[in-house]
């Protein structure tokens, strides 16, 4: 079995680490990192107080540790796929036609 960082299971966490049980895990860390934006408005997000970018910075540290862990349990190189989503992306939204356009690609 591959564990990240190399070390061992020192907490006994693994069998808790299901890839359902890490996804489910993500989504509920990617909630509490936009709890802090909820009620902000755009200006308001883009200049947070450093207490409150404290605190969204260890949510994103959350967020990157569990889908990290979940590649892991899936063996999933991230790097290869998010290059390969980069291309899909860019042929599913070509820039001369979707310059400044939020619409989604299935609108224009």
């Amino acid at each position: 079995m591959k564990r990240f960082g190399g070390s061992p299971p020192k907490r006994d966490w693994d069998r808790f680490h299901t890839p359902k049980n890490l996804a489910a895990a993500l989504s509920v860390e990617g909630a509490e990192l936009l709890e802090h934006f909820q009620w902000l408005t755009a200006e308001e997000s883009a200049s947070l107080s450093e207490a409150t970018l404290s605190k969204v910075r260890l949510e994103m540290a959350d967020v990157l540790l569990y889908l990290i862990r979940l590649a892991d349990k899936l063996n999933v190189d991230l790097m290869s796929a998010a290059a390969e989503k980069i291309q899909i992306n860019a042929a599913k939204y070509p820039a001369d036609q979707v310059r400044g356009d939020a619409r989604k690609y299935t609108e224009y």
